[in-house]
């Protein structure tokens, strides 16, 4: 056995291995089985395959430059995604609290509370007044 574990050593120097995009990706192919065991889809199992296939290209890729950046672009857009996702909950609370306007000459942006009915906005930039509903 201690055989076989060094042959896939010396097998590996070089490659690139696994990072966090294997991992997703791997990730999605295990959902898409499980999905397939209920669903019974041709297409889906072709897909399941190839990105099988993409996952094995990449972990035993001897580009590992491109395989990093790869995967820094994957971390990126992860990360944005998930920054993304922390602002949602402030933004759906603002937006019950507040009503944002547009003022009609130069564009500025005014955040005005709801429930008052018809008012009349005053825009601090260029100081037109204009009548909007909260």
């Amino acid at each position: 056995m201690n055989n076989l574990k060094d042959k896939f050593r010396r097998f590996m120097v070089g490659r690139y291995g696994t990072d966090e995009l294997n991992r997703f990706i791997l990730t999605v192919v295990l959902a898409m089985v499980i999905c397939n065991l209920f669903i019974r889809s041709g297409p889906l199992i072709w897909a399941e395959l190839l990105l099988l296939l993409l996952s094995y290209i990449r972990m035993f890729s001897k580009n590992t430059g491109a395989r990093f950046k790869e995967n820094q672009g994957f971390l990126n857009l992860r990360f944005r995604a998930q920054e993304n996702i922390k602002t949602l909950k402030p933004r759906m609370e603002e937006f019950r609290k507040y009503k944002i306007f547009k003022c009609p000459d130069c564009g500025q942006k005014l955040r005005i509370p709801r429930g008052h009915g018809k008012i009349s906005i005053h825009c601090r930039k260029c100081g037109r007044d204009f009548m909007g509903k909260s």
